[in-house]
């Protein structure tokens, strides 16, 4: 008899990354899963994209890419970020009330939601009053065994003490970088050094991991009785776009098909390490 799939969702921005080298599907919650979907789930984006041409090649693209989606077509364009790169590192400029600023409720991302066994959120998509409405809703539906995983991906302005404490409150895994950790730190109240500061949030928070990756150096998996480092290996980097991404749901499909947190890690470097040798977040597997 066949294994059942892990069902992984991500909620939130779905958009087209405008690369030097040409435009690219992107978002972080739909990158999550679109690499969730390589390491072996089954993967579905819930957002929302305009009612435009751009809005069909991303369906076009998710179905390409064999993955699952419950969209809401809007009255809005669909999403871009001009992404400008030095030294393969990007910076982003997003374009504001654009679609996935309007997702909406639907009865069948309800319904998905209530059978997940992991789901991906961030800070971004929660800009807008609608969509942070929409993400709380759905995430109210999701067992409380699944997994809730959330990828800070601080941007611009777009986040809060507020907003933070909120989606903490609401997962039971977190991810963060080196310097989303320093601003935290600086909102929190946080202790300075890296592994306190990470341990604090794992107890306040009742978290079963903190997850802190820190570029080219190391990344770090902090858990109540359990802590895993490793380095970041070394590769010739194309660029980063959707590295940590591409981290988070190849740890999250590990974990779900029962491996150890460390060999979750393990795969989660390779599978980033991978992705920053490759242009644009859903480089194709080999």
């Amino acid at each position: 008899m066949t294994a059942k799939l892990p069902l992984i969702i991500g909620i939130g921005e779905l958009l087209w990354d405008m690369l030097p080298a040409g435009k690219r599907a992107g978002g972080a919650p739909a990158n999550f899963v679109y690499h969730a979907a390589r390491a072996g789930a089954q993967g579905y984006v819930v957002s929302a994209v305009g009612q435009d041409a751009l809005g069909d090649e991303l369906l076009q693209e998710l179905e390409k890419n064999k993955i699952g989606h419950c969209l809401s077509r809007v009255p809005y364009p669909t999403g871009t970020v001009k992404v400008t790169l030095k030294n393969g590192i990007p910076d982003y400029e997003i374009v504001e009330n654009v679609a996935w600023d309007h997702i909406r409720v639907s009865k069948e991302a309800a319904a998905l939601m209530k059978k997940a066994d992991a789901v991906c959120f961030g800070t971004l998509a929660s800009r807008s009053p609608e969509s942070r409405r929409t993400i709380e809703t759905l995430l109210s539906y999701t067992p409380e065994k699944a997994l809730r995983f959330f990828d800070i991906n601080l941007r611009g302005n777009y986040y809060s003490y507020g907003l933070i404490d909120t989606l903490l409150k609401k997962s039971n895994i977190f991810k963060i970088n080196d310097e989303e950790l320093t601003v935290l730190q600086n909102l929190f109240h946080l202790p300075a050094q890296e592994e306190q500061a990470c341990m604090e949030l794992l107890q306040r928070y009742g978290l079963r991991c903190v997850i802190l990756t820190a570029g080219e150096r190391h990344s770090c998996i902090y858990a109540t009785d359990e802590k895993s480092f490793l380095p970041t290996p070394k590769v010739q980097v194309a660029d980063t776009v959707g590295a940590g991404d591409s981290f988070s749901g190849a740890f999250t499909t590990s974990i779900l098909t029962g491996k150890s947190l460390k060999e979750a890690h393990a795969a989660a470097v390779r599978t980033a390490a991978f992705v920053s040798s490759r242009s644009g977040a859903w480089p194709i597997y080999e």
